[in-house]
């Protein structure tokens, strides 16, 4: 390569290409705001579950007497309420896809190949669905009358 087409001739400092170049060929529709979306939900999200654990642990353990009443009727008791039920559906999800988001992210930093990290997504994917799906069944088909 000629080393004297790297310079311009006004200026002596080298002409460097930008390192994304736009072509013809590169779609402009492509282009989503996912991880702007990803990053401002981690943000919001940590936010308001640190309100809910530290609420929790407020009324649960400091409030309620301590971790020595908390049992099968202390449980029954608590999901009887529409609002507890919420507020702990409100900790699964936001925990679950909190976490999710963050493993995501550790994925896509540290997998190398594309195939490793679809699949380490995709069983991360499917373990938080059957989670939340699992942990929402619980908590709305709480039987406190089981025999």
């Amino acid at each position: 390569m000629n080393d004297v087409s790297l310079y311009d001739v006004d200026n002596p400092a080298p002409v460097i290409e930008p390192p994304r170049k736009r072509t013809k060929k590169t779609p402009k529709s492509t282009r989503t705001n996912f991880e702007l979306y990803g990053w401002l939900f981690m943000r919001l999200s940590g936010v308001v579950l640190v309100v809910l654990v530290l609420g929790h642990l407020l009324i649960q353990l400091v409030l309620d007497g301590g971790v020595s009443k908390i049992g099968f009727a202390f449980v029954a008791g608590r999901w009887a309420s529409p609002f507890w039920q919420g507020w702990d559906l409100c900790m699964l999800w936001l925990a679950m896809l909190h976490g999710a988001n963050g493993l995501r992210t550790v994925i896509n930093d540290y997998a190398q190949r594309d195939t490793t990290r679809f699949w380490l997504k995709m069983l991360l994917y499917t373990a938080t669905v059957f989670t939340v799906l699992l942990g929402t069944l619980v908590i709305f088909t709480f039987d406190p009358n089981i025999a």
